[in-house]
């Protein structure tokens, strides 16, 4: 088991967030894992540093942390590309120390930079599978050209590679992408908080069945999952520390093409009531654990702690005295 600390870029500015990276590093936590936003879900308040150079900040800071993205988009705004040059490069300077989480995207990071309009789930789908792809292939191959439906490549060449490929993490929340997580990736990324019988029953099925289609071995996928959890000793300030991330409980279909950070804080002030169901919201280390131990016996095999309020220090601090331990034992 790997158990991390999720960097909210759309919440703390750079800075900050390296700080509490370090804090999590020296409280126990494996990985580090930095959301990749070009505009937060809120426009008062919210925060959107640039994750490529932050996470080589990063490596410099951290002694040992697994860093990486979870998660960016390789198809719109960056051209996978300039994403296999990056992240070789950044293999090269911290060897066995990063991954690449990868996903289909939000309008609201795409669209205001490229200009153009924002594709449906399909072609976003086909678009990242392409991606990962001619990513691999900068990766592993001396001079590469490479024509495909959406990208198009001319005698290239990744001169600064480390010795093993950094792994690739798709992210899903439906079962076509994460059948493409089986198909193609390393490592498969979802978010908790939204119904047992997605993760039992659709993702996790979906996985082992693409990478069996593959002819892959689906235990060789690692399962992360980002775990939206809100423990404090006073559950009032447990619950409201969720308020802030009211744009989760969102429906999908009220989230879908959203492009400006204002509107997404309006649409999520309505539904800040409900902020709390997309949480493991708690004032009880036993009940709070048996709450995660569901995952853990499902599958996962990384866990990524998302701590909502806006002192993460105090919250990284009870977590590691009062269910790392337990966790681990």
């Amino acid at each position: 088991m790997r158990y991390g600390y999720k960097a909210s870029a759309e919440q703390f500015g750079p800075r900050p967030l390296l700080g509490y990276s370090a804090q999590a590093e020296a409280l126990g936590l494996d990985t580090v894992a930095i959301s990749d936003h070009f505009q937060p879900w809120r426009h008062h308040g919210g925060h959107s540093p640039a994750a490529l150079p932050w996470l080589g900040a990063a490596g410099e800071r951290l002694g040992s942390a697994y860093l990486g993205t979870s998660v960016l988009t390789p198809t719109l705004r960056y051209k996978p590309a300039v994403i296999a040059q990056a992240f070789a490069t950044l293999g090269s300077l911290f060897p066995n120390r990063v991954f690449l989480g990868v996903g289909t995207g939000e309008a609201m990071n795409e669209t205001p930079v490229t200009g153009e309009a924002w594709p449906g789930g399909k072609e976003r789908r086909r678009r990242l599978a392409e991606a990962v792809t001619l990513i691999r292939t900068l990766w592993t191959e001396e001079r590469v050209d490479f024509e495909g439906e959406y990208y198009t490549v001319s005698r290239a060449t990744v001169y600064d590679r480390p010795d093993e490929p950094v792994p690739i993490y798709i992210a899903a929340s439906g079962p076509l992408a994460a059948s493409m997580a089986g198909r193609l990736g390393d490592g498969f990324i979802c978010t908790s908080g939204k119904g047992d019988e997605l993760y039992r029953e659709t993702l996790l099925p979906a996985v082992e069945t693409g990478a069996r289609e593959a002819g892959r071995d689906p235990a060789k996928i690692e399962r992360t999952i980002e775990m939206k959890v809100s423990f404090d000793t006073d559950r009032a300030r447990a619950m409201a520390d969720t308020r802030e991330w009211a744009a989760l409980a969102l429906p999908a279909e009220d989230k879908a093409g959203v492009e400006d950070p204002r509107e997404m804080e309006r649409r999520a002030e309505a539904a800040a009531d409900k902020a709390h169901t997309r949480f493991i919201v708690s004032t009880d280390p036993e009940e709070h654990v048996e709450k995660i131990r569901r995952y853990m016996e499902w599958g996962f095999t990384h866990l990524v702690f998302h701590f909502p309020g806006k002192d993460q220090e105090r919250a990284m601090r009870l977590y590691a005295r009062e269910i790392l331990p337990r966790l681990r034992a």
